[in-house]
């Protein structure tokens, strides 16, 4: 059996794609640096994280797959399920090796949990977008907490900035301690360390103290909106849940009481 540790990182990926086929060596196993090994294997390399190496893999897809294919090779990463990095491995030489894109061919068992891996990552990605609730702080600035499933959240910077464009926000994902600050120009990848993760950045919610001035009542008039729109004959919680996991529910304002 052979062992490539790497970093656990994207761009380490694929520098142990670039890797193995400069070794002519194929793994039969990738583990993060640090995990345990095995009680029975033959070799164990470590890859270091090399960007050229990366980067020329990265071309070698793109001249394999289409644009869609390679931008959901990215987005399966995000998944942070335990099989991503080795179905990623098997997807990336399979594409390199084959004549043409892979990418419909879903009698492939890879191609087709590839597949679905992808919408597991987009269906997290919706969901953001849908589920966000802005908090405005005293100093402006607009705070939401989330704690995805699946580490979606860089795909949704681009759709918040648009959006909201002439606001100063920070969205922070409390699960991943790290999250995306816009500050009227550009948005950028933000993190605090331990001793700063406190109050708003654990439970998700603004302390009164933190707040503008205007903010508890406009939380007031969204729960009293939301209320009003519910037709209780027609409630159905079922659907409802189905629509509005719970999981979601714990930062959202209008099922604050």
């Amino acid at each position: 059996m052979t062992i490539f540790l790497f970093d656990y990182s994207f761009e380490g990926l694929l520098t142990a794609v670039f890797e193995a086929y400069s070794r002519r060596t194929f793994p039969d196993l990738l583990l993060a640096e640090g995990e345990p090994l095995p009680l029975f294997h033959d070799e164990v390399f470590t890859v270091t994280t090399d960007a050229e190496k990366a980067m020329r893999v990265w071309r070698g897809l793109q001249k394999k797959l289409s644009a869609s294919a390679v931008s959901a090779v990215a987005e399966c990463w995000l998944a942070e399920e335990p099989e991503t990095p080795s179905l990623l491995f098997r997807y990336m030489r399979k594409a390199i090796d084959a004549e043409r894109s892979i990418e419909t061919n879903f009698a492939d068992a890879d191609v087709l949990q590839m597949a679905r891996m992808w919408k597991r990552v987009d269906w997290e990605r919706l969901r953001l977008m849908q589920f966000v609730r802005f908090q405005k702080a005293a100093d402006g600035t607009f705070f939401a907490a989330v704690e995805p499933q699946k580490n979606a959240l860089p795909l949704v910077t681009a759709h918040f900035k648009d959006r909201f464009a002439d606001q100063r926000w920070l969205i922070y994902d409390i699960r991943r301690a790290y999250g995306y600050y816009y500050d009227l120009h550009e948005v950028r990848e933000v993190t605090f360390d331990e001793d700063s993760r406190t109050g708003h950045l654990v439970t998700g919610m603004l302390d009164e103290s933190l707040m503008d001035k205007d903010e508890k009542l406009f939380q007031q008039l969204w729960k009293t909106y939301f209320k009003a729109i519910c037709i209780k004959e027609r409630m159905n919680p079922r659907k409802h849940k189905a629509d509005m996991p719970v999981r979601y529910w714990k930062y959202l304002t209008e099922k604050q009481k």
